[in-house]
């Protein structure tokens, strides 16, 4: 006697099969997914304009109820015409946010370590900064503006100019609240007394209360007298 499959059962057990599938994609998927990208910059220096690529480099790191963020170059974008003392130069630049976040993230280096020679190209090294963000959800960082700060004043200000890809995707989860800014919550009771909705309505009610009270004792007062009088 030949056994018919329970055509039930066996749509029950590909769909738990399908189902711990995709929980073990989801759970293998990456937090963050970072890529080194090339970036043509634009210089507008104090000797005029420069430009040079490179490779640019973002990693984020989990940090408290933010993320540290490092900004790495490869390579100078720019040089200078004369040697550059050791301490004199600090490099900044911007992240563009995208995905869930707007705005940017400001990103600093370290004064230079050893002076600089003339028509060398100047190494930026690692910049660092923080990201707070403010709700879950996917936010892409792309390099912009960097500034060259030499010898008192913005020697190099750079501009990407090839429309560079996000050189970090990052994954934010574990944000919480996620209220509309402006809500205003509900007014705040303590046991019996009454509610507090502002800095006059308490005053306002109390004095309400007495004069109630002190009216009810008045009627009190000529109702005896006037039974006395009768």
């Amino acid at each position: 006697m030949s056994k018919v499959p329970n055509r039930r059962r066996t749509t029950a057990a590909l769909t738990a099969v399908v189902a711990v599938a995709g929980a073990t994609v989801l759970a293998g998927a990456p937090a963050a997914r970072a890529a080194v990208v090339d970036v043509n910059y634009a210089c507008e220096t104090k000797i005029g304009p420069k430009s040079a690529v490179s490779p640019v480099d973002v990693k984020a790191v989990k940090s408290g109820g933010g993320y540290t963020i490092t900004m790495s170059f490869e390579k100078g974008v720019s040089d200078s015409p004369v040697e550059l003392p050791k301490g004199v130069m600090t490099p900044r630049a911007e992240l563009v946010l995208g995905g869930d976040a707007s705005g940017t993230v400001k990103v600093t280096g370290t004064p230079n370590t050893a002076a600089v020679p003339p028509d060398t190209p100047i190494r930026i090294g690692t910049l660092t900064g923080t990201f707070t963000p403010k709700k879950n959800g996917r936010v892409t960082f792309t390099a912009g503006t960097l500034t060259v700060h030499a010898l008192g004043m913005d020697a190099a200000v750079c501009t990407p100019k090839n429309n560079p890809k996000p050189s970090l995707e990052l994954q934010v989860t574990g944000v919480s609240g996620g209220g509309s800014e402006g809500d205003t919550p509900p007014p705040a009771t303590d046991g019996d007394q009454l509610p507090k909705t502002g800095p006059l309505d308490s005053a306002l009610a109390l004095g309400t209360l007495g004069g109630t009270v002190l009216l009810t004792g008045a009627a009190g007062v000529l109702w005896l007298t006037r039974r006395t009088a009768r």
